[in-house]
């Protein structure tokens, strides 16, 4: 009778006892335990090398007969078994390697003179001889010629105490072989005759991710199993999309208002401002809610764009809401939202943990009333105000990735349905956000206002320091004004501090005649605001910072950014950091300073120095780190995503939409029949057992 996933491993035929019972203490007992425990890499066995030996730091594979075996003892030391082996076609220069087992003299019971073996390992020579330690190898059985762990496309897999590669292995092969064709229903819809995945099902993929017969078998099954992954979310993206649009929302028609606040500004905005904003007035007419991404590079004008979108909630009798993720740049945004707004004769109130104010008064008092912000900008603290949102039409969240799923979804609850912009200065890869924000209509700013200057970058060693300090004072000098940036230290806060502090007291004394101040997150707000404004006033030279001035803090006249240890940042992180500088119209330079002999940091933040486009550098970043849980609570780190590369399957992305779309077309509830089925496949937790459930 065919095996089925909950087989139990003792059922299968050929798989060794002991290895079944090895498994079972882990809790791995049945067929499906197995088959969903998953390869993280593979390594390609399957080209026995020459006749030859030679050293390499490559592994290398090898078809070898034993020749001779022995143990060498070492006293209580223990000792190593040693078996020496020829290629097995032979070799014309008599060659002989010698394989070596420290402390596991128990070998001498599972080698023998004679034997045919696979081998897989690292050659490598000393004093003129030839040898590989603890390689992997198999016994090839005259039989049946067949291999597994060596030989072939060898899958490799991630392992907890008490199992070991060759045990998983094993049980992988022999569970696979028990299985029938057709042991798993599939997801997806069933691919064409003709098309890219003819013939393919996930049976067959998943056997397939164990034991490819080659290495193009294996990527076209990680290809199709990436567009499950896909597949299934984008089921859940394209059902968000429709409840929204079926939820109906508030007509907000443009009227003077925006092109009166065009024409009052100081600066042309770019074309790419102008394309994004009517976009989303385009949304924003329309009877369905919008729900839209404003996403471009560090000072490419996102507020801008969110103001002028802003005015069509206020014209049509409603408020706007914008949600920023610190109160320093909630107090940046109150303060160009008055200067640009209130001489249309609209009214701003602010809102943050400790200060609330509407129109320049102060409302944190016992008589507190009065008047009804038209546009309310504030932090998280937006959320349990009860009094300042009544009637919201839009809300615009900045950075929005600072924020929670929750937090977000809170603010968008206290209206009726209203307009949604999020904002991010980072920039996100085409992949991405077609993955990511699937959701989401995107707006994009890929111009920089012509009126910044040009920034430029260097990676320099720490013992620069005097250097630095003379090239700085020079600047500043000429009237211009620094940041110098301390990395914040998450497993202590205190400890961040401390360096900052101490970082202060050495470039007060390097700039002997020069103001320097000091910034960071254990300062009351009151505190951190009189400073902010102090160095935007220039009665501050130089701001030693952690990276509380990380996101949107706007000082056209700092020309210069000094981020120490920045081999701790990642490299979207640090040109947000970048961003504070180029904002007015001088040359503007930042300096990443990182431990002398650290080659491979230089090496990784090379990227930094040959460009200002953050979306090249936000790709790459996206490579190294990881997208984070794009559609779950978490925020950074790796996504649950087994098989899917986001960075090199938009194909996939797209036709994953197409069948998602045409999947509930044909059945609206197909997701709620199917989510623990998807869930299981899609969202595997580390054990075995939660992958199955």
């Amino acid at each position: 009778m065919p095996a089925t996933l909950e087989t139990p491993l003792s059922a299968i035929p050929d798989l060794p006892p002991r290895m079944v019972t090895a498994l079972a203490k882990e809790g791995v007992e049945r067929v499906g335990d197995v088959v969903m425990w998953l390869p993280f890499r593979h390594e390609d066995r399957a080209r026995a090398a020459d006749t030859i030996f030679h050293p390499s730091s490559q592994p290398a594979c090898h078809q070898v007969v034993v020749v001779k075996v022995g143990t060498k003892f070492f006293g209580r030391r223990g000792g190593v078994f040693e078996a020496q082996v020829e290629p097995a076609g032979g070799s014309a220069l008599g060659q002989r390697l010698t394989l070596r087992w420290w402390g596991m003299t128990y070998m001498s019971r599972v080698l023998a003179e004679g034997q045919r073996l696979i081998i897989y390992g690292r050659i490598k020579e000393w004093n003129g001889r030839l040898s590989m330690d603890h390689p992997e190898f198999e016994v090839m059985e005259e039989e049946t010629g067949e291999t597994i762990h060596t030989g072939r496309i060898t899958p490799i897999y991630r392992l907890r105490s008490g199992i070991t590669q060759k045990t998983l292995r094993t049980a992988a092969w022999h569970a696979v072989r028990a299985l029938p064709d057709g042991f798993l229903p599939d997801l997806l819809p069933r691919p064409s005759a003709a098309g890219e995945f003819a013939g393919w099902n996930r049976a067959r993929a998943l056997k397939a991710v164990h034991f490819a017969a080659s290495m193009e078998e294996l990527e076209k099954a990680r290809r199709y199993l990436a567009l499950e992954e896909f597949y299934a979310y984008q089921l859940r993206v394209v059902r968000r999309r429709r409840a929204v649009l079926e939820a109906g929302g508030l007509c907000h028609a443009p009227g003077t208002l925006a092109l009166d606040f065009q024409k009052a500004l100081p600066f042309e905005m770019t074309q790419a401002q102008k394309r994004s904003l009517l976009e989303i007035q385009r949304d924003m007419a329309s009877p369905a809610p919008m729900n839209r991404l404003l996403h471009g590079d560090v000072g490419s004008g996102k507020t801008v764009v969110a103001f002028a979108a802003m005015l069509a909630a206020v014209e049509n009798g409603r408020q706007a809401a914008l949600m920023a993720p610190t109160q320093i740049l909630a107090e940046q945004h109150y303060q160009n939202a008055r200067k640009w707004l209130e001489p249309l004769g609209v009214n701003v109130a602010l809102r943050t943990g400790n200060r609330a104010e509407e129109g320049g008064v102060e409302l944190f008092s016992k008589a507190r009333s009065g008047g009804r912000g038209q546009v309310v900008i504030g932090t998280h603290a937006l959320l349990y105000d009860e009094d300042l949102l009544s009637d919201l039409g839009i809300v615009v969240i900045d950075e929005q990735h600072k924020f929670g799923v929750a937090q977000r979804a809170r603010l968008i609850q206290k209206g009726r349905t209203p307009d949604v912009l999020v904002m991010t200065a980072t920039p996100i890869p085409r992949t991405l956000t077609l993955t990511i924000y699937g959701d989401l209509d995107v707006s994009t700013l890929d111009e920089r206002p012509r009126e910044r200057g040009k920034i430029i970058t260097k990676v320099r060693p720490a013992s620069k320091k005097e250097e630095a300090a003379a090239f700085l004072r020079a600047q500043m000098e000429e009237g211009r004004q620094a940041y110098l940036v301390y990395p914040l230290i998450e497993e202590s806060e205190k400890l961040d501090v401390t360096a900052a502090k101490r970082g202060h007291e050495e470039w007060s004394k390097l700039l002997p005649h020069f103001q320097v101040g000091l910034l960071h997150g254990k300062l009351s707000a009151e505190e951190k605001d009189a400073i902010m404004r102090d160095f935007r006033a220039g009665k501050i030279d130089a701001l030693v910072s952690t990276t509380v001035i990380e996101v949107g803090v706007d000082v056209p006249n700092a020309t210069v950014m000094y981020i120490h240890h920045a081999e701790r940042y990642g490299l979207a992180q640090l040109h947000q950091l970048r961003g504070r500088v180029g904002r007015g119209q001088h040359t503007s330079y930042c300096v990443l300073f990182v431990p002398d002999k650290d080659e491979e940091a230089r090496e990784r933040l090379a990227i930094m120095e040959e460009t200002t486009d953050g979306f090249r550098i936000s790709e790459e970043d996206l490579k190294r780190r990881g997208p984070g849980d794009i559609l779950g609570k978490a925020q950074s780190g790796q996504a649950p995503l087994r098989f899917a590369e986001l960075l090199a399957d938009t194909r996939l992305v797209r036709l994953a939409r197409q069948l998602a779309e045409k999947s509930l077309e044909e059945d609206p509830r197909l997701l709620d029949a199917r989510f623990s089925e998807l869930r299981a496949f899609v969202f595997q937790e580390d054990s075995p057992q939660a992958m199955m459930q």
